[in-house]
């Protein structure tokens, strides 16, 4: 296709033919013709093709500085933020190219596409496990900010809102299949997730996490709303002594297995004097983690071998 004397490319020709050959070709153009927004639209889907995702945005931000309302640019720019996975800025743009162009059915099928990631991303985010006395719920979101978070408990409810970005928020509301008590729940806002401990009212086992249903969604508000609470039923908890019941209801859970053993091995280590502390650190590190003592003069003067149960073999790594 001629422009100008200038060679166009379509989806349908050079640039998926040869993206490689399309892009040194679409360069020599733009060094004659560097307005032209088409030239920049084209080389962005070449780029798409070679994954040079970051040259792609570039040139699809070009054509939009210089054809602001071109919905092609748009679709570019959306195809690129999408294989970033940046989900919510491509639903934005690919709904702006939409609006320029409806009679492009591209733009529609990319938008569902766009919807079924950020569903299942934001579905993969939180996940569960039980002890005899509690329900911990670990919601995988890093770096969040504790002011960012915030966490509403009533019997039956559990209500987390976590701030995003400056337009949207997670939220993860449940309903509970039993109640909780929720004066003794803490949350905990970590580097690599945010975890929720709801204190349970009977020792039972749940067989599942949420009873009649469970809502998660990602809404927009505004900074006004941020710390806005609904006015039905919640408590405002005394945190630092919340915490603090907590670890003395720690204390007295009842561990089996592993855990059982590593607090057993934690409270002869806290415990323990100088040359028991000193016999468990150089037995373990030794030993590849094999061994444990606690007898100084067993262990100080000596290498400790490696020495795995019989059933297991040791592997350094």
């Amino acid at each position: 296709i001629e422009s100008g004397g200038v060679r166009l490319f379509t989806m349908d020709d050079a640039v998926v033919e040869d993206p490689e050959h399309a892009v040194e070709e679409l360069t020599a153009a733009l060094e004659q013709n560097l307005d032209k927004a088409e030239l920049y639209c084209q080389r962005a889907c070449a780029h798409t093709l070679l994954q040079n995702f970051k040259d792609a945005l570039e040139d699809a931000n070009k054509a939009l500085e210089l054809k602001p309302n071109c919905a092609e640019a748009y679709l570019r720019k959306g195809v690129v933020e999408y294989h970033l996975e940046m989900y919510r800025s491509a639903m934005e743009s690919f709904k702006r190219g939409q609006e320029l162009d409806d009679d492009n059915d591209a733009f529609e099928t990319w938008i569902t596409k766009c919807n079924g990631n950020l569903s299942r991303k934001f579905v993969q985010l939180y996940d569960w496990y039980q002890t005899e006395s509690h329900i911990i719920i670990t919601i995988m979101i890093k770096n969040a900010k504790k002011d960012d978070v915030n966490v509403e408990f009533t019997e039956g409810n559990m209500n987390a809102t976590v701030k995003l970005s400056s337009e949207e928020n997670y939220n993860l509301n449940l309903k509970l299949l039993h109640p909780i008590a929720f004066q003794h729940c803490i949350t905990r806002v970590l580097g690599t997730k945010i975890e929720i401990k709801m204190k349970k009212t009977e020792a039972i086992r749940w067989e599942s996490l949420e009873g009649e249903g469970i809502v998660m969604s990602v809404k927009h508000f505004t900074p006004d709303q941020m710390h806005q609470y609904p006015s039905s039923s919640h408590h405002t908890k005394n945190w630092d002594q919340l915490v603090m019941e907590i670890k003395e209801e720690e204390k007295n859970e009842k561990l089996e297995g592993d855990a059982a053993l590593n607090q057993l091995f934690q409270k002869i280590y806290a415990d323990g004097s100088d040359e028991v502390k000193r016999a468990m650190n150089k037995s373990f590190t030794e030993s590849g983690g094999t061994v444990l003592s606690t007898n100084w003069s067993e262990v100080g003067n000596k290498q400790i071998a490696v020495s795995p149960p019989d059933d297991m073999e040791w592997k350094k790594l």
